[in-house]
């Protein structure tokens, strides 16, 4: 075996001295600007710059790893907007979690515990929505991530806060005209506390609203009507050129170049991501703590990452 294996199987134990370097779209800890990836063809660009100057959300459809998510990022790293607000969605998601989250079982507890009054704020957060359409002078950029997965009901849902580009805090508005309660800190869901008057948030800066979908469904007219459409494609051979030099450095060998045509090839026989492309490179180079593997290692690496998405792995 060669070693560039750190699990080696063999019930021996031993300390790992150094771990390999991390592949860089593995890496949490980068920072908001720094180098971008993602490459933005200019159906892409026209699309986002319609959905900016309309303020309309974009509704960006594409097979699974073809950078629809990624979009979000690149938009807010290039305008310096603050970090992306991300929500993702499941069958289980409703309107309700995304605008904000009241702890009403934390205040009753806490109301039996302590004998002064407490402050309301203190259990309000709001969700990646609420918080997207808390008013600002630059908008927040919100990823609301594979819409697809939702209940039938939520697209609708969003149609109205989109339109009237406004919500209330029920658990505020209802005590608006008592003069304790008509500004209350509440924190953000990112950790930021922002003041809300009479219970009501008002959008300033409408915010630029990436909704992702693999094309699982069909969405209602009138939402598809209020929104613009983007359909990302499959990348290119020059493109995934250009997202491999983007992640893994500017100099391509013979090998890459030749897995990137393989990538291809195969792609036409099944489904596969471009994070596949990425993952294989990434085994094949060498690096610092990472030798590179042997020839039929690389064989081996080859057919496990480079397997159809809709395979097991091992056919």
């Amino acid at each position: 075996m060669s070693n560039w294996k750190i699990f080696r199987g063999d019930r021996t134990a031993h300390s790992v001295k150094t771990w390999p370097e991390t592949p860089p779209w593995r890496n949490f800890n980068q920072k908001q600007g720094q180098k971008p990836t993602f490459q933005a063809n200019d159906e892409v660009i026209n699309a986002v710059n319609m959905a900016i100057y309309l303020r309309r959300p974009l509704l960006v459809t594409g097979k699974p790893g073809t950078g629809k998510s990624s979009l979000a990022r690149a938009i807010s790293d290039e305008l310096r907007l603050e970090p992306v607000l991300r929500w993702p969605i499941n069958t289980r998601t409703t309107l309700q979690e995304g605008l904000y989250y009241y702890d009403a079982i934390a205040r009753l507890q806490d109301s039996q515990l302590k004998e002064e009054k407490l402050n309301i704020g203190k259990y309000i957060r709001l969700g990646p929505l609420g918080t997207a359409m808390y008013p600002s002078n630059q908008p927040r950029v919100l990823l609301i991530d594979e819409i697809d997965k939702s209940d039938i009901d939520l697209p609708n849902d969003l149609l109205n806060i989109f339109e009237e580009g406004y919500f209330e805090i029920k658990e505020l508005s209802r005590l608006k005209d008592n003069k304790e309660y008509q500004k209350v800190s509440v924190q953000t869901h990112d950790g930021a506390t922002r003041e809300v008057i009479e219970g009501r948030i008002t959008c300033q800066e409408f915010p630029i609203v990436i909704m992702t979908s693999n094309g699982e469904r069909d969405f209602p007219l009138p939402f598809k009507r209020r929104c613009i459409q983007l359909y990302i494609k499959e990348p290119q051979k020059s493109e995934l050129t250009n997202i491999v030099k983007a992640h893994l450095g500017e100099e391509l060998t013979q090998e890459i170049e030749a897995q990137i045509q393989d990538f291809i090839n195969k792609r036409e026989q099944g489904p596969l991501a471009t994070d596949q492309l990425l993952n294989v490179v990434f085994m094949l180079m060498g690096g610092k703590d990472k030798p590179k593997p042997s020839e039929e290692e690389k064989k081996a690496i080859i057919k496990r990452l480079m397997a159809y998405l809709n395979t097991t792995g091992d056919q």
